[in-house]
């Protein structure tokens, strides 16, 4: 009731933030207890951090949107007709057939569909609500823990801090310089500063600026965050921009199948009603003057039935439905592969990525930073820890800089045991060295009072904090050595004495960074100056700009950060795939240039090249024209500001590449949004970050950035092959079809039989394909441009090779079948359905074996790496067993005969040639030119000959 009122009378009325404390039974400093039966009772009295969640579809819901095909309603409707008619004429007994079996394999296909859908909307909704499970830090039981913001609960105490998402609504305990975006709430583009006269923070709202800790007062549905969101429903149908393409691809196509449908429909009728169509026995089927109307109408509504279902394999609704399964399929995988997919057509455009420009620091590296080296009063230290021989002033002042500079925080346990140390890596490093120089950090900090936090600022790469000290103000200053070092006029010497920073000294210690640079490590330095308590203004404190010049330098400091494991050849892995490493980073050119070296994204080459390491500043200052000019050469650029990322980025989009980038900090959102796939960190990423970001890397490694660029091709690989799978079953049959119907008035693929096609083609080949796990060549080839044709080269002359092969030979069976099979003693009615069956049979096992074609449509080995498949073999093997059911067992049905032995290893074998024929087509080259563009070619230059001819008739 407090937040979503506003009353801070009302919190004054209980005792402001302390009182409201003790009425709910929590601790300011300490929060809740860790104790799991207390922490669910609060739960019970006061809610849980979670809202409703609409229901979800059921899969009768997906059936009944999968009954919604036009194509199948009509075949539903054809299939009635022919049932009652069919009974009608010919009895219950004998006159289902037809119609049953059209019926039962229309809603085979449904029930395959919708299941199918039915899955990949449960996988989306479990990817949806991973991306919803924020981890915040809270304090309970004194100690600093991580969290689901789903388990915080009313009394906690919660620390935040610049790029946080304030997870509940709680009132302001104490804070520094913060700032809250309250536009998700308001709707209004305007930062709220917070303080003790307004403490109100409400949830789903950003920490802009600063940093503090708030107590929650109000969590799930008793936020105003938490009713929004229960009345929202969740969006899981997004279409990417493949899927577009591919319905366009899918309608074309569809065209095409409904104008060959048409024809087909036509000469057939046509054909029937003029007495050219013959009955199983061989006689007339239609006579004029004869045939009765309900006959007449059965036979017409037969032939209907065959070209609609001419139409159901002619249109791929498998296309769009590949797409689906195998992103769903990439997404699952790529969790494991600890990569959190939030918008799905990153997974497509990651494919296509041709340069990457990363974040050092716990990206390439650990994240886990160590103080390695130390230089104080004038002398390095040697250990680093060594401060014996410092003066007892200047070690109380760095001291006092480390415990009260800071965002981070020290637990030391009541047992005694080892300090718990929280906060950033950088933070964490500082505060762990300062406890082994002897900091007592809760005693430093109750010694003195803070006045004014200036949190770090990436722009300037320092921040500061204004502390009172008796009758003094000391102001503390810790950020990059040497740009701190500039600000320094005078430097403490080991007896505490103060000198001027004469300019032989400020060289000494410019060396000192740049040997530790060289050597990789992170140089910060800290620094203060004094100031009189009557400067400081008595009001509006938050606006006061504290001293940054005339400092005394207090020392400096060296932090490792080492490379992570394996990045390197991560690295060399993306050279090889053609895709450029850019290491975009805030520390200074020599540690830049070191770590760059150490991670194998600059080599002895570059050093002589043309290759540039560049600092943002420079960068900054180029011209648009000149910034595109170089972008391309930059490998490295140091000292960067979120703003030079944003402008490299630009930069590299207008030369044409699609630039993957990755960022933690807030300030990298605009970077992060403007890029063709944002990269956000899971672990040290704000939640600014990660809402700006299309794919979250949960382990913040860059490792695990390279894999994401793997599933990227292999979705788009996945897709093709299935292209060239389904394109070859469409040719195939409708031009057997439409020959067969023209030449001889029947076709040899009937309704139910094309069904059973139609359902391998599209939801089985789709599952079987699009699930292909990603291999190492995929890696050797270079990204796919943006515009590069869906259809290559290499996928049109499979599909000619093998569509034609398919088509010459059961068009050879299907007119000379009774000869080859010496069926000229058996009745005709006999000898067409075994002919028939066989030519079904045998263009079902040519799809099995092409299957594995598709599989590999550059390699000669087609059977390299099949049973590391699973599903693959499994659906090869059910669509196997399924046809020997069919033929053997089901024949009332699919209007088939059983077949002898020898027909079943002839189909066998006609299917099984496919692979040396794959094995030998692959050796024809193809053009470089894509296909598409020859057609065009052809088109343009045909229109102005065209042209010419009308001018010359017209002089």
């Amino acid at each position: 009731m407090l937040n979503r009122d506003h009353e801070a009378i009302m919190l004054q009325e209980v005792g402001g933030v302390s009182g409201l404390s003790d009425l709910l039974k929590s601790n300011l400093d300490r929060g809740v207890s860790s104790n799991e039966d207390e922490l669910l009772q609060r739960r019970d009295i006061f809610g849980a951090n979670t809202y409703p969640r609409k229901k979800r579809k059921s899969i009768w819901r997906f059936v009944f949107e999968a009954c919604q095909d036009l194509t199948l309603v009509i075949l539903m409707v054809a299939a009635a007709i022919s049932l009652s008619l069919g009974m009608a004429t010919e009895g219950v007994k004998d006159g289902w057939y037809d119609g049953g079996s059209i019926f039962f394999a229309v809603f085979l296909v449904i029930f395959v569909t919708a299941t199918s859908d039915y899955r990949q909307s449960l996988q989306f909704q479990h990817l949806n609500e991973e991306k919803q499970n924020i981890q915040v830090e809270v304090i309970r039981g004194g100690k600093r823990v991580g969290a689901s913001i789903f388990d915080l609960v009313v009394g906690d105490v919660v620390p935040l801090k610049i790029g946080d998402q304030v997870p509940a609504d709680g009132v302001l305990i104490s804070g520094h310089s913060l700032a809250i975006d309250e536009s998700s709430m308001t709707g209004e583009s305007k930062i709220v500063h917070k303080d003790q006269k307004a403490p109100m923070l409400m949830s789903g709202c950003k920490v802009a600026d600063g940093y503090g800790s708030m107590l929650v007062t109000g969590v799930g549905t008793n936020t105003e965050w938490g009713t929004l969101m229960a009345n929202l429903s969740e969006d899981i149908g997004e279409e990417t921009p493949l899927q577009v393409r591919l319905n366009g691809v899918a309608t074309l196509i569809g065209i095409v199948g409904l104008s060959v449908a048409g024809v087909v429909l036509v000469v057939l009728w046509i054909r029937y009603f003029t007495g050219h169509s013959n009955n199983p026995d061989g006689t007339t089927a239609f006579v004029a003057g004869t045939t009765g109307a309900k006959q007449g109408f059965m036979g017409a509504i037969s032939i209907f039935t065959v070209a609609v279902t001419i139409v159901v394999v002619a249109v791929p609704e498998g296309l769009p439905l590949a797409v689906t399964l195998t992103l769903a399929y990439s997404m699952r995988k790529m969790m494991r592969d600890k990569a959190l997919v939030r918008r799905l057509s990153s997974c497509e455009t990651m494919g296509s990525a041709t340069t990457i420009c990363s974040d050092k620091t716990g990206t390439l590296t650990l994240n886990k930073m160590t103080v390695v080296e130390a230089y104080l009063s004038g002398t390095k230290l040697n250990p680093c820890d060594n401060t014996g021989m410092m003066f007892s002033s200047v070690a109380s002042l760095l001291v006092e800089g480390i415990a009260q500079n800071t965002a981070g925080a020290v637990f030391s346990p009541e047992d005694g045991g080892a300090a718990e140390v929280a906060g950033s890596p950088t933070e964490k490093a500082i505060l762990s060295w300062g406890l082994e120089i002897g900091m007592n950090f809760t005693d430093v900090r109750s010694k003195s009072s803070v006045l004014r936090v200036l949190p770090f600022n990436s722009v300037k790469k320092r921040g500061g904090v204004a502390v009172q000290s008796d009758a003094y103000v000391h102001i503390h200053w810790k950020g990059a050595a040497e740009l701190v070092l500039a600000s320094c006029k005078s430097w403490f010497s080991v007896d505490g004495s103060v000198h001027p920073m004469s300019s032989d000294k400020y060289n000494e210690l410019k060396r000192f960074i740049d040997d530790m640079s060289m050597s990789s490590l992170r140089c910060i330095a800290f620094a203060y100056c004094t100031c009189e308590l009557s400067m400081v203004p008595r009001e509006d404190l938050d606006k006061w700009q504290l001293p940054e010049e005339n400092l005394t330098l207090l020392g400096m400091v060296g932090i490792k950060d080492p490379c992570r494991p394996g990045v390197r050849d991560a690295v060399q892995l993306c050279s090889a795939a053609g895709v450029k490493v850019r290491m975009v980073t805030g520390d200074n050119v020599e540690t830049a240039k070191a770590i760059a070296f150490e991670c194998g994204i600059l080599n002895a080459k570059d050093a002589a090249s043309e290759t540039i390491i560049i600092e943002g500043k420079v960068f900054r200052e180029m011209s648009e024209t000149a910034r595109e000019e170089v972008a391309d050469k930059i490998t490295v650029m140091a000292r960067s500001s979120p703003n030079d990322k944003l402008l490299l980025v630009q930069a590299l989009k207008r030369k044409g590449h699609v630039v993957a980038v990755t960022g933690d900090g807030t300030n990298d959102a605009p970077a992060l949004h403007e890029a063709d796939i944002g990269l956000s960190m899971g672990i040290s990423g704000t939640e600014v970050a990660k809402e700006s970001s299309d794919i979250i890397i949960l382990d913040d490694d860059f490792t695990s950035v390279v894999k994401v660029v793997r599933w990227g091709r292999s979705v788009y690989a996945n897709i093709q092959k299935f292209i060239q799978f389904q394109l070859t079953v469409n040719v195939a049959a409708l031009v057997i079809n439409v020959v067969a119907a023209v030449s001889s008035g029947a076709v040899p693929l009937n309704a139910v039989e094309l069904l059973w096609v139609n359902l391998i083609m599209d939801t089985l080949g789709a599952l079987a394909l699009a699930t292909e796990p990603p291999t190492d060549n995929l890696m050797k080839r270079h990204p796919v441009g943006r515009r590069e044709p869906l259809v290559t080269n290499i996928m049109w002359r499979n599909l000619f090779i093998q569509a034609l092969y398919q088509i010459t030979v059961l068009l050879v069976f299907n007119f000379d079948g009774k000869r080859i099979f010496h069926l000229h003693n058996e009745s005709r009615e006999c000898a067409d359905k075994m002919k028939n069956t066989f030519v079904f049979n045998a263009f079902v096992f040519c799809q099995i074996f092409n299957e594995f074609n598709a599989r590999k449509p550059e390699e000669k080995n087609v059977l390299r790496g099949v049973t590391s498949n699973r599903l693959f073999m499994g659906i090869v093997g059910i669509t196997t067993v399924l046809q020997i059911l069919i033929i053997e067992f089901l024949g009332k049905f699919f209007g088939t005969v059983r077949l002898g032995w020898k027909l079943w290893l002839l189909s066998v074998a006609i299917g099984a040639v496919s692979w040396p024929l794959a094995y030998v087509g692959k050796s024809i080259p193809v053009p470089a030119r894509p296909f598409q563009d020859y057609l065009k070619h052809c088109c343009a230059w045909r229109r102005p000959r065209r042209r010419d001819e009308e001018q010359g008739g017209k002089s």
